[in-house]
């Protein structure tokens, strides 16, 4: 029979305690808003002189003075800026094994251990099972120290209210949105939309950020809050808190608004500021996502000028929540208090409704103990019952063997079961030995996998530094000792260095990209993805022709710079082609660079062996002496070939830094062919 009582959604905040009560019809679908209340603090918990574990057991004790809560289930919720929410994709598993991949991952994304703190966990929409298999699956993993748990749950234990559900606020938000604004029900198949909306409720210290399309959730907390709008009147127009809390609720009517206003500006560009940058770290995860509206919740947004500051600022539809319009209950809908405050009730709407199994979320952070607990006990009428009869079916059982027992001889089997005893000894005796070097055995294989795993990907790196030699500009074999320096095709790298990123993503919005970088258009367009390396190479080089094209920068830019944006490079003569591309190189770029002076070095350090004595005398007559070293010229501007030493030769060095990103694919992933270049959606610009 299905459970018809209330539930108390009950959600205590920095400002004060909000309780909504739902229950179900009886005989339809429809459910009731019979009961609210909403108690304000004294002070507001965030204050310096505020003592919250006086002032909630204050307001829960003037809360059951006003309601009657017996026989009724009852929900809290624990605030998101403390627990851990966590969106994991899961490789494919059996669908048998999900829990067993998700403790696991739990171990790697918590970072205390299980039994310090207390977790759940959901499976998420998409996925689909294949022969057993469980592809594509997404689960919401969420987790908060115990300590906090029980620090939350004091209150209610000391006032003797047995609480059926603790969820985080961020998550009683989506039982709301699901509900109340998209129509989601509990038995209905969610289909993928593209269409994702945003849920922000202003509380008075931070701002809760849910983005969903009722099948995703994405979670941000945003540490700013309707204090933050006090602590400024009182910086700014030298006011008390209390008096700087009631003109910000009262702005339009002080006598000089826009003054109110003008300081309450920095707030709100700061406000602006870190939603556009959470919904732009949003969009760069989920391309292909389009938020088509703000909803926005919390009494904050009851100061003048915030919703159409964000709408113009976002550039979204931003609404209000005026009202639950998938309840019934004019009592409550229509109460002045309850319509006054409508906007802070939203997360205690949204756990009455998954306490009464009318949401799709079914995590709860109630310690598992508790819950057993509570089991036991509401089972023992039943148990007491069922022991009843088993110890009457039993006594019955037992006068029958009892009788069969007197009319068969033990004697006559006692041989028999001396054997079985020796058989039983015998086996168990061979199944320790079996376990024992069974677990030899598995020691050994981890062992020798823990040797052999780096082997996997040792190939990669040698086929990087590979791909990077085969892309440096080279003389032909035999000639650089015979060919000018400053006309030498050769580069010495110096140094090569690896960083690894765990998000390739970020290193390239860092980069100070500028029209030196040389960074072709599809990979500005394309940035990299995932996790990989920043390969940096650090070199030099002594190709100085007349022709700008083909000296300095522009040298690095025609030959290394260019063969790194190649998808592959013809290999030596009679070799196949080398990967470049395929091997997850990118987003080639010109870090650095610094073209040096003419000066004068000796033949050995450059194996300059030409004749440089006529170079010059040839050049002298088409050549500005300016342009010669001051060491080489004589008076007059004439040459001064005498003064340079028959050891030494006229060179520029140019130095450069190139780096780029490197995704390793190993041979069976890597495509064939280049890829095409996405566009990226251009970031939300910030106001300075």
């Amino acid at each position: 029979m299905a459970d018809n009582r209330g539930v108390w959604g009950i959600d205590i905040g920095q400002a004060g305690l909000k309780a909504i009560r739902l229950r179900r019809e009886e005989g339809s679908d429809r459910v009731i808003a019979d009961a609210f209340d909403y108690v304000q603090h004294p002070k507001i918990l965030s204050q310096p002189d505020a003592i919250p574990e006086q002032l909630i057991p204050q307001a829960l004790e003037k809360f059951l003075e006003r309601n009657d809560v017996k026989r009724d289930k009852i929900a809290i919720s624990v605030s998101g800026q403390n627990a851990l929410a966590r969106f994991i994709q899961l490789p494919p598993v059996e669908a048998s094994k999900i829990s067993e991949i998700v403790k696991y991952e739990a171990r790697q994304q918590i970072p205390f251990a299980l039994d310090d703190v207390i977790w759940d966990y959901q499976k998420l929409g998409g996925g689909v099972e294949d022969s057993g298999f469980m592809l594509e699956a997404e689960v919401g993993l969420f987790a908060m120290k115990r300590e906090l748990v029980m620090q939350q749950l004091n209150p209610f234990t000391q006032a003797g209210l047995e609480v059926e559900l603790i969820q985080i606020a961020p998550l009683a938000l989506y039982s709301y949105l699901s509900y109340d604004v998209l129509g989601i029900r509990p038995t209905d198949e969610v289909a993928a939309m593209d269409e994702f909306t945003i849920v922000l409720d202003m509380g008075a210290d931070n701002t809760t950020l849910l983005v969903s399309n009722g099948e995703k959730i994405w979670i941000r907390n945003v540490p700013i809050g309707g204090n933050h709008f006090t602590r400024e009147l009182t910086k700014e127009m030298k006011l008390t808190f209390a008096k700087a809390e009631h003109l910000k609720c009262n702005a339009t009517k002080s006598p000089d608004p826009r003054a109110v206003f003008q300081a309450l500006r920095p707030i709100f560009n700061n406000y602006v500021s870190e939603i556009q940058r959470s919904i732009g770290y949003f969009s760069s995860v989920n391309r292909d996502a389009k938020i088509s509206r703000v909803i926005g919740l919390g009494n904050g947004f009851k100061l003048a000028g915030m919703q159409k500051f964000l709408q113009q600022n976002l550039q979204y539809d931003v609404q209000r929540a005026e009202g639950f319009t998938a309840i019934v209950g004019d009592g409550v809908l229509n109460a002045p208090m309850f319509s006054e405050n409508v906007l802070s009730f939203g997360v205690s709407y949204g756990l009455a409704l998954q306490a009464m199994g009318l949401s799709r979320m079914k995590t709860s952070l109630l310690p598992p103990e508790i819950a057993t607990a509570r089991k036991i006990r509401r089972k023992k009428p039943w148990a007491v019952s069922a022991a009843a009869a088993l110890l009457f079916g039993l006594a019955t059982s037992v006068f029958g063997y009892s009788y069969v027992y007197n009319s068969v001889n033990e004697s006559r089997f006692g041989d028999a079961i001396k054997h079985v005893g020796s058989l039983e000894k015998e086996t168990s005796d061979l199944k320790i030995n079996f376990e024992k070097e069974k677990a030899n055995f598995d020691q050994v294989k981890s062992n020798g996998d823990a040797l052999t795993k780096r082997l996997e990907t040792r190939e990669l790196w040698m086929e990087l530094y590979k791909a990077v030699n085969e892309c440096l500009p080279r003389d032909e074999s035999g000639t650089s000792a015979d060919i000018d320096i400053n006309l030498q095709n050769r580069m010495s790298l110096k140094s090569i260095k690896c960083e690894k990123q765990l998000e390739l993503s970020e290193w390239f919005a860092s980069l100070d990209r500028r029209q030196s970088d040389f960074m072709s258009p599809d990979d500005e367009k394309s940035p990299p993805r995932g996790e990989g390396y920043v390969v940096m190479l650090e070199g030099t080089h002594f190709h100085h022709e007349e022709d700008t094209t083909r000296q300095g920068a522009m040298y690095v830019r025609q030959t290394l710079l260019e063969n790194l944006k190649k998808w592959t490079l013809p290999g030596p003569p009679g070799s196949p082609p080398v990967p470049v591309g395929q091997l997850g190189i990118s987003h080639a770029r010109l870090v650095d660079f610094e073209k040096g002076d003419l000066e004068r070095r000796s033949r050995s350090d450059t194996t300059y062996k030409g004749r440089y004595t006529q170079r010059w005398n040839r050049r002298s007559r088409n050549r500005d002496d300016d342009d010669r070293p001051s060491s080489i010229r004589g008076p007059a501007g004439a040459l001064d070939l005498g003064e340079m030493k028959e050891e030494e030769v006229a060179v520029r060095e140019t130095s450069f830094i190139v780096e780029f990103a490197w995704k390793p694919t190993p041979p069976a992933q890597r495509p064939k062919e280049k890829p095409a270049a996405q566009a990226t959606p251009a970031a939300p610009k910030e106001e300075e």
